[in-house]
């Protein structure tokens, strides 16, 4: 007791509290940077983006910091991960196809040696590094999370999805999902849920070097609300009924709380739905109930994610880091629309191992999709969803908040890249991206840092000259400004190429390549310069690979 009064009056002295100099420190000292991930979740789920699913720990957040309603990644999961993790574009970052692994530059199926992990150069920087959830950026040897920089990990190495109450495999060529812990083979919980365990994993290992007075990075790679669609009934039950009229209703609905949201214009308007989607009212009654089911099963998966991120924030205030920490909300692509239970590749193993009744609907042995029915209700107003290089394919919610971050509240309409979080992390930290790493020369950062929007000194980073290009397998785009060249027809020719101007036509229906053959030549050109820089080649999958 007399050394603590000691302390306080050289303190009281010298000018400050206890507390007082402590909170001094903590604003001298880099910041935690809290990177939390869901996977497959759409744009139009969450509140605070105008959904109608009950996310009340993210809509806070939203309220604490700001909305990118125009923020970008890939069109795919590892795809959005490699650029990510690198601040790169996908063919540097070893990525340029999903699943596929070849000895091809570009096409190595894992982070490339081209790029500087985040996670490798914030622990050189004395940071504590933590991931928990999905890596699938390779299986192989030293591709492992703890090979890139990951001091602590719990992961799924190589699947892109896994059943979330066991270690029952999702694919056929892999029966038993693989787990690993800082590198090393591991076991899945019996009775755990995937989104509540990574949630203790990831405060488990925070908690672990707390008091060193070094601060963390942290990565909630989410698998929810990611296929199987799988939850307690005490998640999903709560929207019983919710979705009865149908994902052509939800869809309209979405669209008018986006606007009213302020999420997008007043004008925008619905595109085409995708030609594999059936009208609501040629579905039979049985038919349309399991289709509700499906829905009410995701609004649970997300509610129940939106609970974990409540608990993760929670836990920084209860140890005093939540000020001092950037936190950065995100999905990793569009809507998911894959339904994989009567494919051709996965169907027979799914048959076999799961159920798609009713009955089972939500449960561990149930394997069930929402497919691209309501896909297209979580996409709207976009065209399309995962998978395509469409705006429905690449825009995703994007929240950031906590230290440094002003305007709170507000909603940001810049366009932006996954690419620009790596940049901003760095910022923010005090590092340098090195052009020599570990004695071999690195490619430089693809994106730029998001430091003038989160201070309040600029509200965008790239002006109208900047180029964004993106190709996989052949469904590729590139915008400069309100621009936009894109192709979804396969093989990828230069003559398939779409112009559209998103200023205009958020949509992508109104193809003007005819009408502004110049604006056409110029973006065409742009994009044989990038895919020469990146090394688009786009070498042939084989059956089944990537499509997870």
């Amino acid at each position: 007791m007399k050394n603590k009064f000691r302390i306080n009056l050289l303190l009281t002295l010298f000018g400050c509290s206890l507390f007082s100099c402590q909170q001094e420190i903590h604003q001298t000292q880099p910041p935690n940077i809290l990177l939390i991930v869901a996977d497959d979740l759409a744009y139009a789920d969450m509140g605070s983006f105008g959904g109608d699913i009950s996310t009340p720990n993210l809509d806070q957040l939203a309220k604490e910091g700001i909305r990118f309603n125009r923020f970008h990644t890939g069109p795919l999961c590892a795809v959005t991960r490699a650029m990510l993790l690198s601040g790169n574009y996908n063919h540097v970052a070893g990525m340029g196809s999903q699943g596929l692994v070849t000895a091809v530059l570009g096409y190595e199926g894992r982070l490339s040696d081209r790029i500087i992990p985040i996670p490798e150069l914030l622990r050189s920087a004395g940071y504590h590094t933590y991931m928990a959830g999905k890596w699938h950026l390779g299986g192989m040897k030293g591709a492992n999370p703890a090979d890139k920089g990951f001091e602590k990990s719990f992961v799924i190495q190589e699947e892109g999805g896994a059943n979330h109450f066991s270690d029952r495999g999702i694919f056929p060529d892999l029966p038993t999902t693989t787990y690993t812990e800082n590198g090393k083979v591991a076991n899945w919980p019996e009775g755990a849920y995937s989104t509540d365990f990574y949630t203790d994993k990831l405060i488990e290992y925070i908690s672990s070097n707390q008091g060193e007075g070094k601060p963390f990075f942290a990565f909630a790679a989410y698998t929810s609300p990611h296929w199987p669609l799988q939850v307690d009934s005490t998640y999903w039950k709560k929207y019983e009924g919710r979705y009865d009229a149908g994902y052509e209703v939800l869809r309209k609905e979405r669209l008018e709380s986006l606007k009213k949201a302020g999420m997008i214009s007043p004008t925008s308007e619905l595109p085409p739905l995708h030609p594999r989607v059936r009208p609501w009212d040629s579905l039979s009654p049985e038919e349309q109930k399991k289709e509700a089911r499906k829905m009410e099963l995701y609004a649970g998966m997300v509610d129940n994610l939106d609970q974990n991120i409540g608990r993760l924030i929670a836990y920084l205030k209860e140890i005093g880091q939540y000020e001092n920490t950037l936190i950065v909300f995100m999905s990793d692509n569009g809507a998911a629309a894959e339904d994989f239970y009567y494919h051709d590749y996965y169907g027979p193993y799914l048959q076999e191992n799961y159920s798609d009744g009713f009955e089972d609907m939500g449960k561990e042995n149930s394997y069930i999709s929402y497919g691209p029915q309501w896909a297209e209700a979580g996409s709207a107003p976009f065209f399309y969803y995962k998978g395509f290089t469409t705006e429905g394919g690449m825009i995703a919610p994007l929240i950031i908040a906590g230290n440094g971050v002003e305007g709170k509240g507000s909603i940001n309409p810049a366009f932006l890249t996954v690419m620009d979080l790596a940049p901003t992390f760095y910022e923010l930290a005090g590092v340098s991206y090195p052009e020599i790493w570990q004695g071999k020369a690195r490619k430089p950062l693809g994106g730029s840092s998001l430091s003038p929007i989160l201070t309040g000194k600029q509200d965008h980073v790239h002006d109208s000259n900047y180029v964004f290009g993106l190709e996989h397998r052949g469904n590729a785009m590139l915008r400069k400004g309100d621009w936009k060249i894109l192709n979804t027809k396969s093989p990828l020719e230069l003559k398939n190429f779409g112009l559209f101007n998103l200023d205009s036509d958020l949509s992508e229906q109104k193809d003007l390549k005819e009408s502004y053959p110049e604006k056409y030549q110029e973006l065409l050109l742009e994009w044989e310069k990038y895919s020469k820089k990146v090394g688009v080649v786009t070498p042939t999958p084989k059956e089944g690979e990537g499509l997870n």
